[in-house]
This record gives C-alpha cells, structure tokens and sequence, in this order.
C-alpha cells in the first residue's frame, strides 16, 4: 500500500510540473484539458489493471501496455522537469537578489519563458516518441548480429563452424503473429550448424507456448537445437493453486521443449563430432545473482569431458560467468548467455557507443567480451517483457562463426 501511495504522489507531482510547461507554451484550454485526461486515463488503466487483472505477479498483455503507456507518459514529463526544474533555480536567485540586493526590497520572482517551456516539450518529445514506437514496432525490430571469433586450440574439423545463438523468447509477451514469424524466418536464413537458445522460453505458464509452438518448432539445424532454462521458465514469478500445479507446468515446459525438437540440456553435456574430432556442448539450469535461482551446476554439466575438449557452455543468467565460469579449473571457450535483455532500452553506435541503464546492474550486458582467454556472448533477446517495447536495443539473433587462428574479430 505504501508503495501505491509513494507513486501517487510523485506521480501527481511530476504530472502538475508537465502542466505548467503546457500551459505556459499555450492558451488553449483544450491542450490543458488532453494533458490532464491522459494523464488521468494512463492512471486509471494503470489501476484498473493491477487490481483487477490476472492475479499474482502475471505480468499480461494489458498489464503489460499500461505499465508501458504510464511509463511513456512519466517519462516524458521527467525530462521536461530537467528544464523547468533548471528555470525555477534561476528564478528564486532573481528573487532572492531583488529582494535583497535591489530598493525593491520585495520577492519579485519572473514568469515561466515561453522558449525555456518550448525547449523542454521538443527535448521530451524525442523520448516520448521513441517509446511509443517501440511499443508499436521497435520490439519486433529483429537484427542479426554477426561475430567471427578465433581460437588456436579449436579442432580443425571446426573451422568455419556456425552457431545462430537466440535467447529470452518470453513467448507470453508475443501479440503479432507474422512479426513472429519474420524473426523465424531470419533464424532460418542464416543456415547455421547448430541453433543455441539460452533460456526463458516464457514469462511464466507453459500454456503461453501454445499459440506459437508451431513456429518454433521450423527451427532445425544439421547438428541439432539445443536449450537450456532461464529464471522465468520455473514458475517462479505467479501464484499457484499448489505446489503440484507448479511442478506440473515445469514438467510441461521441459516437455514441450521435446516436442519441439529441442534437446534441452539440464545441467548435461553433449559432443558434437566432425570426422573423428569433436567439440563439448554444455548446458546448466539458471544460476543467477542474488535472488535468482540457482539451480545450475557447472561440475554436474561437465562429467565426462575432458580439460582439453573444446568447450561451449550455454547459462542463461552472464552473472554465472563472472562469479563462477571465467575462475573454473576448466578453460570454457565460449560461453552463451542471455537474460538481460539490454533493459530493452538504450543507445548504441556500432564502434562508437553502447549504453543502457542495465550496466549499472551487469558487467556483462550485450554482446562478445572476453577475458582470462575466454569469452562471453550476451544475447539482447528475441522476445521482451515488462514494457511491451524496446527502443534502442533491437531484439537479437547471434550468429558466430568459429575460426581456428589467433586473429580475433568482433563483425
């Protein structure tokens, strides 16, 4: 209750700061009148929805877009309050200075600028802008990112190897069949050797699935499909009926991926063989930092391989990588991960600049790092979840081409 309240009041108060920058570019009372009614509307759905819609911690499509739109709209009155915020501070020390430093001797405070309020609506425009379209289109903007990475120790029968690398589906938060379908098609297109996808192949039921279960089983590679699970895929995040019921739609999700095609790898390894050479595929459950389930085990998912085998380790959460996989006595080559989505929001210059908030939470992000001779891919994920959009940080599939060499290059 508390929390409802806190929120309230910061947002009524972000919302009577926006209106004074409305109200001072125009006169016309219809603006003022569709400021306050949106702001009251995106509120009430925000309510309506949190207190009538499914229940537990179920994240649905309409909770989804309310948190989405209300979001946009706080958002947009923030960067304004940068402007107007900035503008008060000079008016109260024009005030503070006449009344004490001029024969006024009165508290004269100057009236809001037109061209300062002008400035903070085109500025928090672009935010604005920027998020509706990425609820409307940017989270179906699927790209294919591309990296060529060298390793001197990879069997030769390797060299040239493919791998499309796709994560977080989070098939509950889908609402556009043939978006869906396009980003199938690209997976396809790319021929890749092997298909690796690292976990959370929904927000919580294995029944959100189902509508799309057909699509995802088109995927299929020479050398096979495999997965593993992320946090979302155990049921953690609802309430349910019992503890039975929850294990039951774990056992349905791990079946379902069967079903599929998929060779789901539960802390397990599998070696892929190429005339007489091969190289190890390792898969752990989640293991994930702080309140993240930590079911992944990394010795387990390694028996049976040898120190010297190549090896590819798929764990959804990169927190593992750092506190666990990179100090492990065996040397993984290549590890794939997923999970953080990029936050679904940031800016990003190919060579020149790569940011999202989520950098503050995760050293290991998005995209190839390396280190103490290994590397890391952070896959931005193909699906989203929470806010029903992405706005700079596309939906991703990876493919990596494995060259025997020493040269390193990141496509």
């Amino acid at each position: 209750m508390l929390r409802w309240v806190l929120f309230t009041i910061f947002y009524i108060l972000i919302s009577l700061y926006g209106f004074q920058a409305i109200r001072t570019i125009t006169k016309n009372v219809w603006f003022h009148y569709l400021f306050i009614a949106i702001g009251v509307i995106f509120a009430g759905n925000l309510i309506l929805q949190f207190s009538f819609g499914s229940g537990g911690r179920v994240l649905s499509a309409a909770k989804s877009y309310a948190f989405g739109f209300i979001l946009t709209y706080m958002l947009f009155n923030s960067v304004m309050i940068l402007f107007l915020f900035g503008e008060d501070i000079v008016r109260f020390f024009i005030g503070v200075y006449t009344k004490y430093l001029t024969p006024s001797e009165t508290f004269y405070m100057p009236s809001r600028r037109k061209f300062i309020s002008g400035i903070a609506l085109g500025v928090a425009a672009i935010p604005f802008a920027s998020m509706l379209y990425g609820m409307y289109k940017g989270k179906y903007n699927f790209r294919v990112i591309k990296h060529t990475l060298h390793f001197d120790d990879l069997p030769e029968a390797f060299d040239g190897y493919t791998i499309t690398h796709i994560s977080d589906i989070h098939s509950g938060s889908f609402d556009n069949r043939s978006e869906v379908a396009h980003g199938i098609d690209l997976i396809k297109a790319q021929k890749s050797d092997v298909i690796l996808f690292t976990g959370d192949l929904v927000n919580n039921r294995s029944s959100e699935l189902l509508p799309w279960k057909d699509l995802f089983s088109e995927l299929k590679a020479d050398d096979g499909v495999f997965s593993i699970l992320g946090n979302h895929d155990y049921g953690d995040y609802m309430n349910w009926d019992s503890a039975a019921e929850k294990e039951q739609n774990f056992e349905e999700i791990k079946q379902l991926q069967k079903d599929m095609g998929y060779d789901l790898l539960l802390n397990e390894n599998r070696f892929i063989e190429r005339h007489g050479q091969r190289i190890a595929l390792l898969g752990v459950e989640n293991w994930g930092r702080g309140y993240f389930k930590k079911a992944g085990d990394l010795d387990k998912a390694a028996e049976g391989v040898k120190p010297d085998d190549f090896k590819i380790l798929m764990s959804h959460d990169p927190s593992h990588w750092d506190e666990v996989v990179i100090n492990d006595a065996y040397h993984y080559h290549l590890t794939l991960s997923g999970h953080t989505h990029g936050m679904q929001f940031g800016v990003e210059i190919p060579g020149w600049l790569k940011w999202s908030p989520i950098k503050y939470r995760y050293k290991r992000w998005a995209g190839i790092y390396k280190e103490k001779g290994q590397y890391i891919n952070v896959n931005r994920g193909f699906g989203y979840l929470g806010f029903p959009g992405r706005v700079g940080i596309w939906p991703e599939i990876t493919v990596i081409e494995l060259k025997k060499g020493q040269k390193n290059r990141i496509a």
